[in-house]
C-alpha cells in the first residue's frame, strides 16, 4: 500500500464527518471556510494534490492549485464542479451514485404519496385535535389509481422510481437526452409531449445549462389540471415563478419537491402553497446512506492515489490518466 501521508488533500467548506475522519487518517489534510484559493498561501496550493467537496469548485479555484490531479465529490449531482474544464486540464473528478439510488428513490415514492393523498396533512389534522373535534380528515381530491407516470431523467435513480411505481400498477413513460436501452417504458423526444401524454411528472433530472428551467410554464400547462409534478432531482430544472403560479391558478392539481434553486431558500409563494408538499432536500438524508457516499468519497481518492483509477469517475473526465510524478 502507497504511504499517502504526505499527499495533500484539501476539504473546502463543509463536508460529511466520516468522509473527514476517513481522509485524515489516510493523508495530509488542509481545511479551509470555502472554496477561495485567496485563503491559502503560494507553498500550500503548490502541496494540494486533491480536492474533497460539497461546495462550487469553478475552473478559476482549479487553476489554482497548480498540481491538482482529483477532484473529489460529494453526492450523485456534480453540477456544483466544472468538470468539463477539469477534463480538459487533466484533472479527474470523482461523485458518489449508486450508494444512494435505492434511498432517494424511496423518498420520491414517498413524497409523491405525500402530494397525492396529502398525507401530512392528515397527520397534522390529527394532531392539532380536529379528528376528534371536528371530525374525519376530507377525502382528498386524488390518487395514484389510474394516473400515468411520466419521468425526466431515466438514469439509475429514475429507472429506480419506475421499478417501485410499476409495483404500484402505473404505466411508466419516460424523457432523457436519448432513450435508454433494454426498458421496455414508453420514450417521448421532448419533454413538453412527454407532460402531455402523463399526469404525472417526476423530475430526477441533472442540473446545468441543458436542464435549466427545463420545467417551465409549456410543460406545466401540458401536464394539465390533474396534474401532479414532483423533483426529486434538481430545483435548477424548474422555473419555479411558473410552478407558483401553476399551483395558484390550478394549471396543474400538487406538487412535491424536495429540491429548490435556491436551498436553503423557498420562494414564499411556493410556501403559501397548499396544494403543495415541500421537504427540506432530504432524498437521501439517512445515516446509513450519506455514510455510504462518505465512504466512496475517501475511496475514490484512495484508489486514485493507490491505482491511478477511482471507482466511479464522471463523464467528463473518465479518461484522464494519473500523471507522471
Amino acid at each position: 500500500m502507497t504511504d499517502k501521508s504526505d499527499i495533500t488533500i484539501l476539504i473546502p467548506g463543509n463536508l460529511h464527518p466520516h468522509a473527514v475522519e476517513r481522509l485524515s487518517g489516510a493523508f495530509r489534510v488542509l481545511r479551509i471556510d470555502r472554496a477561495d484559493a485567496a485563503l491559502l498561501g503560494e507553498s500550500e496550493r503548490e502541496k494540494v494534490r486533491g480536492l474533497a467537496v460539497m461546495t462550487r469548485t469553478d475552473a478559476a479555484f482549479m487553476d489554482a492549485l497548480p498540481n491538482l490531479e482529483i477532484v473529489a465529490s460529494f453526492g450523485v449531482g456534480y453540477d456544483h464542479v466544472d468538470a468539463k474544464h477539469a477534463g480538459a486540464n487533466g484533472v479527474m473528478v470523482t461523485n458518489t451514485p449508486d450508494v444512494l439510488t435505492e434511498e432517494v428513490a424511496d423518498t420520491a415514492v414517498g413524497l409523491l404519496i405525500n402530494t397525492v393523498r396529502e398525507l401530512p396533512k392528515a397527520e397534522a389534522w390529527l394532531r392539532e385535535g380536529k379528528w376528534a373535534g371536528t371530525g374525519n380528515y376530507p377525502l382528498t381530491r386524488s390518487t395514484l389509481r389510474g394516473r400515468k407516470v411520466g419521468i425526466f431523467g431515466l438514469g439509475r435513480i429514475g429507472q429506480a422510481i419506475a421499478r417501485r411505481l410499476e409495483a404500484f400498477g402505473l404505466p411508466i413513460s419516460y424523457f432523457s437526452r436519448r432513450p435508454v436501452e433494454g426498458v421496455d417504458y414508453t420514450y417521448y423526444p421532448s419533454l413538453v409531449e412527454l407532460a402531455r401524454n402523463v399526469d404525472t411528472l417526476i423530475s430526477i433530472a441533472p442540473g446545468g445549462p441543458s436542464t435549466e428551467k427545463a420545467v417551465n410554464a409549456e410543460v406545466l400547462k401540458a401536464l394539465g389540471a390533474s396534474g401532479v409534478f414532483v423533483n426529486i432531482g434538481r430545483g435548477s430544472t424548474v422555473d419555479e415563478d411558473a410552478l407558483a403560479a401553476a399551483l395558484a391558478d390550478g394549471t396543474i392539481m400538487a406538487a412535491g419537491l424536495d429540491v429548490f434553486a435556491n436551498e436553503p431558500n423557498v420562494p414564499e409563494a411556493l410556501m403559501k402553497a397548499e396544494n403543495a408538499s415541500l421537504l427540506p432536500h432530504v432524498g437521501s438524508a439517512t445515516i446509513h446512506t450519506r455514510q455510504a457516499m462518505a465512504d466512496l468519497v475517501a475511496d475514490n481518492l484512495v484508489e486514485w492515489f493507490e491505482r491511478g483509477k477511482p471507482i466511479t469517475p464522471v463523464v467528463e473526465t473518465k479518461d484522464v490518466a494519473l500523471p507522471k510524478r
